[in-house]
């Protein structure tokens, strides 16, 4: 897959950088999510937003969404690390030059185990790709080779803290047209099996993963992806952490479940040493996760090539990055329901027009670039009412 840059070599260029503004702000929530609850409730879904302005007049839009309590990327890491260093890093940049923005990034931010801040710099990659479809005349998911449009279907997350909850949980579901659930396991099997067992009777027909969040030790996820599977369970998602090679490599040999990986997967070089070392049946997608689109796709194609699985989900992305994430998911005509639960459980938009799930499903924008439009006095609104701030290098 080649970068908008290489794609068509006659597209319009977008320009250079030279401003740079970056909003950080909370979304408001409803409902239990686990990433988001402290001791006095919701904390909201933190999201800093990207708007690179060109000299050429173009806007490209982004954003970045750390979870202190997924990775180690916070609100305040994400904000200071895009003003203080990739910001000024790549001002005057030749924004078509999506790879060399990157390289800059890298040289602004060290790697360690693997690419630096890889959730903050989704935003900026976001944002020059959104860039790139606007230079073009098409949308990002033209700028990956395809034009067709097909409505994305939906997986509906249960999040239960107490079996009493799932029956509501999954009618809020239903009620909405979701017919497939994606479950929070770990770290009790027994519980997570009852789980599973409800959701399956809820939607005998549909797809239902469970997912770990690396929450399980090796023994236990062994035990656990047998009893899953017999539950009806279809794929297990990042049962322990990625540091734990030979714990993978027992649970795909094992061969009780398919193991997906997430945490852990950020770069293509990542994936291939993973695959190598033959530790996972494929992997669930995120863009929000590993620096944005640039990676992702490559890490799609990756697993294209060895014939392995790969699902769709995401970091309960709102706006720009659902958007970002639809493209891609679009692009490479993902076939499973996709686990994107903004909608679920975010109660905000700063689009001027947000998106909408129906009966389960939801349409990729069709417009240049991203093909969606940011309200900026609701976006300054959302900043204000959640004591967030606005900054701006040029």
């Amino acid at each position: 897959m080649l970068l908008p840059s290489l794609l068509d070599a006659k597209m319009s260029n977008p320009g250079k950088i030279t401003r740079i503004d970056i909003y950080s702000a909370r979304y408001p929530m409803t409902g239990y999510f686990k990433f988001f609850s402290s001791p006095s409730g919701s904390t909201g879904r933190s999201c800093v937003t990207v708007k690179l302005t060109t000299d050429q007049g173009l806007v490209g839009w982004g954003q970045s969404v750390p979870i202190a309590k997924w990775s180690y990327e916070t609100l305040e890491t994400a904000t200071t690390t895009l003003k203080d260093y990739f910001a000024p890093a790549l001002i005057g940049h030749d924004a078509a030059d999506i790879a060399g923005a990157h390289a800059k990034m890298d040289q602004a931010i060290a790697p360690s185990f693997s690419v630096g801040m890889p959730i903050t710099r989704a935003g900026v990659d976001i944002a020059l790709w959104d860039l790139a479809g606007k230079a073009a005349g098409k949308s990002v998911t033209e700028l990956m080779g395809r034009k067709q449009i097909d409505p994305l279907t939906l997986s509906w997350t249960l999040n239960a803290r107490t079996l009493e909850e799932v029956p509501q949980l999954v009618e809020q579901g239903r009620a909405r047209g979701y017919e497939n659930f994606n479950i929070k396991v770990a770290p009790d099997p027994e519980f997570d099996v009852k789980l599973a067992k409800a959701a399956r009777k809820a939607a005998p027909e549909g797809f239902l993963w469970a997912d770990a969040n690396c929450g399980f030790e090796p023994e236990i996820a062994l035990q656990a992806a047998s009893r899953l599977a017999d539950a009806g369970v279809d794929i297990f998602e990042a049962p322990i952490r990625p540091n734990q090679i030979r714990g993978y490599q027992a649970l795909k040999k094992q061969g009780a479940l398919p193991i997906l990986m997430d945490e852990g997967v950020i770069s293509p070089r990542d994936l291939e040493e993973f695959i190598a070392l033959d530790m996972l049946d494929g992997i669930a997608s995120k863009p929000s996760r590993c620096g944005g689109l640039t990676s992702n796709l490559a890490q799609i194609e990756l697993i294209l090539k060895h014939n392995l699985q790969w699902v769709g989900s995401g970091l309960t992305d709102p706006d720009i990055s659902l958007a970002a994430t639809l493209h891609l998911y679009n692009a490479y005509q993902l076939k499973k329901p996709a686990a994107l639960n903004g909608l679920q459980f975010l109660t905000a938009s700063i689009l001027m027009e947000p998106f909408a799930d129906t009966d389960g499903k939801l349409i990729c924008p069709e417009g240049p670039g991203l093909g969606v439009d940011v309200d900026e006095d609701k976006l300054v609104t959302l900043v204000n009412e959640s004591s967030g701030r606005v900054c701006t290098v040029i």
